[in-house]
């Protein structure tokens, strides 16, 4: 049986990331070495830490990842993609040239006779500040507005924030877990399981934290991690959910 992959938070072509084409050739790495065992693969949210597409224009660069992704697809393997809160301004671009299916609200699927619930994560946070900066971002006036500025200027100035974004976050160091009375995802899944008792697991991104906490006998709720650091990724054969990290060149039990 072949196997479920779920990553999130690459956060490609981050500004404050270093060497980005190697950052990037990790993770095409790994989606090779997964092509021939992977039935899917969910990436839930902030693949790339800036995506703004325009009707006939996409942001350059990225090709090795765009053309592994289509390889993958090519070859029958389902690539889903869900919007994040860096990554949300994507149109047909993925589904068509590379053959993505693309997410842009929280999901529900079967697989292999399991039920999970999958979400980037940020649709569940209570942060005052951050609840008014995503209803702008996904306000459809302020989109089109926005594409009205030439992308010379338009991406300098969405990669910029970015990347203030997250050297700010390296400063005071990412929200450590907050415990499971205080995690908005780990709240909603609590509430939810209540009245959708057969879901066997809740898997978010969003907080680059590496957490699996179980909510019931029968359900667990996995935070992904990241993929700029600690390469955090969780594979599901059929049977078992596990949490692993993939480290290039050792990893070779995928």
């Amino acid at each position: 049986m072949k196997k479920i992959y779920f990553i999130s938070d690459a956060h490609m072509g981050s500004l404050a990331i270093e060497h980005r084409r190697t950052h990037e050739r990790r993770l095409v790495s790994f989606l090779d070495q997964i092509k021939d065992k992977a039935a899917a693969v969910y990436m839930l949210g902030d693949m790339f830490d800036f995506w703004y597409e325009y009707k006939s224009v996409v942001p350059k660069g990225f090709t090795r990842f765009f053309g592994k992704v289509a390889e993958l697809t090519d070859k029958g393997v389902e690539v889903h993609f869900f919007t994040g809160n860096h990554d949300l301004w994507c149109l047909d671009y993925f589904e068509k040239e590379c053959g993505m299916i693309i997410h842009r609200e929280p999901c529900l699927v079967e697989l292999h006779d399991k039920e999970f619930f999958l979400a980037h994560g940020d649709e569940f946070s209570t942060e005052r500040s951050f609840r008014i900066l995503r209803s702008i971002f996904h306000n459809r006036f302020l989109q089109r507005m926005f594409s009205m500025i030439h992308p010379r200027w338009s991406m300098s100035m969405g990669l910029g924030w970015a990347r203030h974004s997250m050297l700010k976050h390296k400063v005071k160091g990412d929200t450590p877990f907050k415990g499971e009375e205080n995690e908005e995802c780990v709240i909603f899944a609590k509430k939810y399981l209540q009245t959708h008792p057969d879901i066997d697991c809740f898997i978010f991104g969003h907080r680059h934290i590496d957490e699996d906490i179980k909510l019931s006998d029968t359900s667990r709720c996995i935070f992904l991690g990241d993929w700029i650091g600690t390469f955090a990724y969780v594979v599901f054969d059929g049977t078992t959910i596990e949490r692993k990290h993939f480290i290039e060149g050792e990893s070779k039990d995928l």
